[in-house]
């Protein structure tokens, strides 16, 4: 799906999606759940996997959708993902409505995703599309200024190294794919996931820099404005996503928004010990619940 046109003498931009549809007869009328990952996963990541089974038992029809160059599609993608590419998510929305005229549809995101859908949720909160029916965050990476920094504490350098050495590796295929855009990445001067914002998100981004991106892709700042019911899953425990308390509070007197925190719930996790017939993952039942609630209820 185009989402992006030519850049550098490159392009046009897509990203590829993943749609598993109820049958033509009722597929219109089914509540249509858009799934995007988190920073470096893709539609084929166990949560991604584990909700489009939930909803698709449940009757929705899912689309799994991989950010920019996510999931083994560098080639035809010029263009680099970061948290503030909600026109994407809006680019799949347009299109999945207008090709299949769908009635209803929920966005679902973890983490990074989490802040793409609320951010995209925030951007139209003056008047929403009539098919936004509900959106959920996982784990939103919601205040960057604060969360990137922590992936540099001690505790987490495991985390961020996990991520630096996939991003950089990233960017390396790319000076191979598009050289006429990225054959000047400064790669030696990253040691840190602020640096990787610095010389690589910002540069090739259109920001001035890794604050000027932290402070305009952030969901926070429209935290107060979600109009559509909102599910929003956090964790104390979670490593390194951090929640400013303004941006807290705004979630808790926001009346659209059902705001959940947890103890512990680590980042995107969420288990618990099985009992019976269940898995043991919590995020996954309750966010399928809170969709059949305000979907069968609205």
């Amino acid at each position: 799906m185009e989402v992006d046109g030519p850049v550098g003498g490159y392009g046009p931009s897509y990203v590829l999606c993943h749609c598993h549809w109820q049958p033509e007869e009722v597929r219109a009328e089914r509540l249509t759940v858009i799934l995007v990952h988190g920073l470096e996963g893709s539609s084929s990541s166990q949560y991604m996997i584990g909700n489009s089974a939930r909803a698709l038992a449940a009757g929705f029809n899912v689309v799994r959708m991989n950010m920019r160059s996510c999931g083994g599609t560098d080639e035809i993608s010029p263009t680099l993902y970061h948290s503030g590419r909600s026109g994407d998510v809006a680019a799949v929305f347009k299109s999945i409505v207008e090709a299949q005229k769908l009635e209803s549809i929920a966005l679902v995101g973890y983490s990074m995703g989490g802040n793409l859908v609320l951010k995209f949720a925030g951007e139209v909160a003056a008047g929403p599309p009539p098919q936004l029916k509900a959106v959920v965050g996982v784990s939103p990476l919601m205040d960057l200024a604060i969360s990137s920094p922590a992936l540099h504490e001690p505790q987490n350098r495991v985390y961020e190294w996990h991520f630096l050495r996939n991003m950089i590796a990233r960017v390396r295929r790319r000076m191979v794919l598009f050289p006429a855009i990225y054959g000047g990445a400064e790669l030696r001067k990253i040691r840190s996931m602020r640096l990787f914002d610095e010389h690589i998100v910002a540069r090739y981004g259109g920001f001035t820099g890794a604050d000027d991106y932290y402070f305009s892709v952030a969901s926070s700042r429209y935290a107060d404005r979600f109009n559509v019911p909102t599910l929003i899953l956090h964790s104390l425990d979670d490593p390194f996503i951090r929640m400013l308390p303004s941006t807290r509070e705004a979630l808790m007197d926001n009346s659209n928004v059902t705001y959940v925190e947890t103890q512990h719930g680590g980042h995107c996790a969420f288990l618990e010990s099985p009992q019976n017939d269940d898995d043991g993952r919590w995020a996954e039942r309750t966010l399928l619940r809170f969709l059949q609630a305000h979907i069968h209820g609205s």
